[in-house]
Formats: structure tokens, sequence, C-alpha cells
């Protein structure tokens, strides 16, 4: 089998989609003929766009035993419906969630509808797979692959050496404390203002909530200007460009006195160190709400702190439900049920024996994995050449 992997989500940048995207390349690699044309951050990602159709021909020319085109997500698929060159050849997209969800008419009515042209459409959760269906996708050509995680993120180190690292370089005393730690963007969907504001009044006990990822401590000028742009231009631009729209909301909720030596936000961290704090945090909170053109396509953030030993707190939410299985590596909670999540993580801190935090780890790492993962594509890659 020969593939061609199409992507404009890569490394060096950052984020899932990339990691995602590398793992699928180099793993394929490994036991089929790999291909691969990715953006790399060099030169300008519209000229990658504007020059694409050219230079998978080029590739295809040089190469005519490729029998797969893969394409890493909805966005660079959608620009590949205008080629007319290539059409002979099995063609693949992989769907993460907002690329489905998008909130635009145009693209809903006008252009997802096509994705029927494509031989196989592979979603990252069952979530993903449905918005697909609910959207016109013929559901025959849909199938839920979901992401893999990195097992090395079950090896730690010392709790000594974190205890007396964090408070020498972020003056934070943890001994004894009960730690829960999110992490991502301040996004609305993550829920985070929502959780401070409606979540924490509740909680008690001898704990702290770590928050960790990009932030602004100050307001930027560039939000201001938000102000004066239409709400529904605004949401979608928002969304397109992955802008915090819930960083002024948490600002605001971290200055409350009342939560002050209760919750803190620690921003982005050296690698080494979120995997330290990973390690070493107890429970993992994504207390997820719905937004409107939006939404989380799996949960990959909740695996990694499942495998690194945390017991996982999240919304039942979207694709969430496909990384945290109930009672298994995580709890399960109602999205905006702040009684629910009050009561769990007050039973948590309280006496987190109860959870079975030991077994989460062993149960994450038996059921995804990035080698899991390239196996079930490669299964359907042959599925899909049998068709022939």
């Amino acid at each position: 089998m020969e593939i061609l992997f199409v992507s404009h989500k890569y490394p060096p940048a950052v984020g899932g989609m990339e990691k995602q995207s590398l793992e699928l390349i180099t793993g394929m690699g490994k036991i089929a003929k790999v291909h691969a044309l990715v953006y790399e951050g060099k030169g300008s990602r519209l000229g990658f766009f504007i020059s694409l159709e050219k230079r998978i021909m080029r590739i295809l020319e040089s190469f005519p035993s490729i029998s797969i085109i893969h394409f890493n997500d909805a966005l660079i698929a959608t620009v590949s419906l205008r080629h007319k060159r290539y059409n002979h050849i099995k063609r693949v997209v992989t769907v993460h969630g907002l690329d489905i969800v998008f909130p635009s008419t145009r693209y809903q009515k006008l252009i997802l509808p096509k994705f029927n042209r494509f031989d196989l459409i592979i979603a990252v959760s069952d979530a993903t797979a449905k918005a697909c269906v609910d959207r016109g996708i013929d559901k025959k050509k849909v199938v839920t692959i979901c992401n893999g995680v990195d097992h090395k993120l079950a090896i730690t180190g010392s709790q000594d050496l974190f205890l007396s690292y964090f408070r020498e370089k972020y003056g934070l005393n943890l001994i004894g404390k009960t730690i829960l730690l999110a992490i991502g963007r301040p996004v609305k969907r993550k829920g985070f203002s929502w959780f401070l504001e409606n979540v924490m009044p509740g909680v008690h006990g001898n704990f702290i909530v770590l928050f960790v990822g990009p932030f602004d401590f100050k307001r930027p000028w560039k939000d201001i200007l938000w102000e004066f742009c239409p709400e529904n231009i605004k949401n979608k631009l928002q969304l397109m460009f992955g802008y915090p729209s819930d960083e002024n909301n948490l600002r605001h909720q971290l200055h409350k006195h009342e939560l002050k030596n209760k919750v803190l936000h620690l921003g982005k961290l050296p690698q080494a160190d979120l995997e330290m704090i990973l390690h070493h945090s107890d429970g993992f909170i994504m207390p997820n709400i719905p937004v409107e053109g939006d939404m989380e396509g799996f949960g990959l953030v909740c695996l990694e702190a499942s495998l690194a030993g945390n017991w996982v707190f999240a919304s039942n939410i979207e694709g969430i439900t496909s990384a945290v299985h109930n009672e298994k590596n995580g709890t399960l909670l109602p999205t905006l049920d702040s009684q629910a999540w009050t009561q769990a993580l007050n039973d948590f801190i309280e006496n987190p024996d109860i959870f079975n935090s030991v077994q989460a780890p062993d149960y994450t790492a038996q059921n995804f994995g990035w080698d899991k993962m390239v196996r079930q594509y490669y299964e359907h890659f042959c599925a899909l050449q049998e068709k022939e």
C-alpha cells in the first residue's frame, strides 16, 4: 500500500491535531509506503493551500503507485474539493469536531454535503461521527477511530522533588493538598469560568485548583476591539482562530477574594513542568459546557491526565465521552450540573481512595494508543482498496 498524507496541521506547530497528524504519518510509515505533503511553518500557509493541487499532482506523477490520499482535517479537505485532476485516487479525510460544526450557513449547506465525494470519512469520536451524519454525510462512509495517547506519560518522578521544585519556582506550597488540575486554552466550551462561578463555592477541604495553558493575566488591547465587532461575525472569527473567548470571564473569576489560595492560574508552562504537574496532581477536571457552533471533538488531554495517574472528572458531552469511560478511567458528570460537580469533587477530596485511580492508567493504556490508532487506519485503508 502506498499513501499520500496531506496536512496543514503539523509540527513544529503544537496542538492535538498536529500531534495526531505526526503520529499517524510516522506510525503508518512503519507498515506501508508513505509520502507526506505537510505545512511545517515555512512560507505562507495561504501559499501552501493555493499550490496544493499542483504539488499533489507532482507527487502522484513521481509515485504512480499511490492509491490513497489522506487529508488530515475538513479545512484542507474542503480546499481539495475544487481539485479535478486526481479524482481517480481513493480519498480519505479525518474530521475532528469543530471543523464539522463550524457555524457558517454556507459551509453547512453547500460544502459539507459534498464530503460524500470522499471515499471514507474518519471521525475522531462517536460524537464527531454523529455530527457528520446529522449534516447529510452518508453514514456508510463514516467510521470512528479514536486518537491515541503517548504511553511514556505513565513514567513518573519523585514526589518530594516535585513539591520542592514547584515551591521554589512558582511559590506554591502544595504539601498535603489535593491538587485538581485543568489544562487548555480558555475558550467558552471548556467551561472554566462556569466552573469557578458555579462549582467552586461549594467545594471544601484542603485542596487547590491549578489552571495551566496560554493566558493573558492582564486584558490585552486587542480584546477590547472585539466589543465593536458584530456578535455573529465575532463568534465565527473567534472559533476560526481559536481565540480565548472565555479569558476575560476567567480573569474576573480569578480576582474574586473568596477564591484566593484555592485557585491559581500558572499560565503556559515549559513541557517538563507540565508533565511534572500532570504526574503529581490528584484529579483532572474538564468541565465543558455546550456552545453553539463549537464542540470538543475528542478529549486527548483527559487521556494524558489519566495515564499520568489522575482521576478524571469530565462533562458527559460530545467527544469527551469517547475518551473518558465512566468509572473506568474517570467520572462523567452532567454538563452544567453544578450540584453533581460539587458533590463529586467533595467526595474525592474527602476520600480519594473510593475512586479507581490506581487502575485507571492501566485501563487507558490498554484501550488507547497511537499504535492502536494507526492499525485501525491501516485496516480501513486496506478495506477501501479491496472495494476497487
